[in-house]
């Protein structure tokens, strides 16, 4: 039994909140989360939390906006009943996904194309225009009123003449309108810092997660933020549940999780291929298509495809028909969160996928229901209940990080 320690659960993973519970030993703490007639969310804390080590459970998947908002206010209420501690534990992060900086180091995105197709052929790949100015007529006067220049800076003047107005002929204007295209699209929103800072707002101590999608956001933070690995556990599965698993090959869908793959090659003396996502989009009859490239050899083997976040499925079910392509005998993709939105669902029943393992950060039940044998559920709660127990007695979490499916 553990002392003034209380779990609230939000209304995203219930299931999840009461596992825990069960291995802490505790009951879950008193909570009702309802909604008003027009969307609004009104949460009561049924429980005194005085002078306590508080834990709210709520995951970044469903409904996502109305989970988070409900975290914030069960988070300020916990504060405001004067709780000691608030730790919101977040087994999918929310908006790990944005980039946090709208612009590469290249500078502005290429202006908009006509929608007419060009005949030339000459492309340029540089800004359209170098920098952004006001909308204002390119006059044939440069003098601006002074005296008129000599004949030796004419060649400059004459030289500048000519650059504006081939700038000017650049420049494009949308019919009917009065704008000018200054060749910048518009702003992207800086998600990372603002949930962060909206956690940190609401009272937040502390932050427990599992495999953040951009390990940056734990910079965002001015609060300690656990990031516990689920790479144990998927290693623990590889190891008990593959047969001859040092011959089969470890596979990146893309170049971004290349560094999280091959951890678990190396940890596992396994084989490693990448698949490489072409980024210069070629035109085919039904439009634009990307390409894809294996660097490796598969055939004949079986392919585990290793990654943290399997949303809509297209990069896991097109990289599972060129491992087919390419000779494995198998593919299983193997990831942390399964959140499996849209037709996800019905895109792995009718992929090369043969197996699909993922942990229930976020609910499976219905995934289960559809897919069957297909999909296999390794559990979390041993981890964020060791964690919680951890942090709660002043202990250290170093260890959830390499032996976390030994728990």
């Amino acid at each position: 039994m553990v002392r003034n320690l209380v779990v609230f659960g939000g209304s995203s993973h219930p299931d999840l909140v009461e596992r825990i519970c069960n291995i802490l030993g505790i009951p879950q703490g008193g909570l009702r989360t309802s909604k008003f007639s027009n969307g609004e969310t009104s949460v009561s804390i049924k429980d005194s939390v005085r002078e306590k080590d508080v834990y709210v459970i709520q995951s970044g998947c469903g409904h996502v906006n109305d989970n988070f908002l409900e975290l914030l206010i069960t988070i300020s209420a916990c504060k405001t009943a004067s709780a000691r501690r608030v730790t919101a534990v977040m087994p999918f992060f929310p908006y790990s996904r944005q980039p946090d900086v709208p612009y590469n180091k290249h500078g502005a995105p290429l202006a908009k194309s006509s929608t007419t197709p060009r005949t030339d052929h000459n492309y340029t790949f540089e800004s359209v225009p170098p920098s952004p100015r006001s909308h204002s007529s390119l006059g044939h006067n440069l003098t601006n009123g002074l005296s008129v220049p000599s004949q030796r800076n004419s060649y400059f003047l004459d030289r500048d003449l000519d650059r504006k107005l081939k700038l000017k002929d650049q420049m494009w204007q949308p019919e009917g309108t009065g704008e000018i295209n200054t060749g910048y699209k518009e702003w992207v929103a800086q998600s990372g810092t603002l949930v962060a800072d909206l956690l940190t707002c609401a009272g937040a101590d502390h932050i427990i997660t599992m495999d953040l999608h951009d390990p940056q956001f734990q910079g965002f933070f001015d609060i300690p933020v656990d990031n516990l690995y689920g790479r144990p556990l998927l290693q623990n599965y590889i190891v008990s549940s593959i047969p001859n698993f040092q011959e089969a090959v470890i596979v990146s869908p893309d170049a971004g999780g290349a560094k999280r793959a091959t951890a678990i090659a190396d940890a596992l003396g396994m084989d490693f291929a990448l698949i490489h996502k072409e980024r210069r989009t070629k035109f085919t009859e039904k439009g634009p298509a990307a390409t894809m490239m294996l660097v490796g050899d598969v055939s004949n083997r079986v392919a585990l495809l290793i990654d943290d976040l399997v949303d809509t499925s297209n990069t896991i079910t097109r990289a599972a028909k060129l491992l087919k392509d390419r000779g494995a005998t198998h593919v299983c993709a193997i990831i942390t969160h399964g959140i499996f939105s849209g037709d996800a669902i019905q895109r792995i029943q009718a992929s090369a996928l043969d197996e699909v393992v993922t942990t229930n950060s976020a609910p499976q039940h219905e995934h289960k229901l559809a897919l069957g044998n297909k999909l296999v559920i390794l559990d979390v709660s041993k981890v964020f209940a060791e964690a919680i127990r951890r942090i709660h007695n002043g202990e250290s979490v170093s260890m959830l990080f390499d032996h976390g499916a030994g728990i």
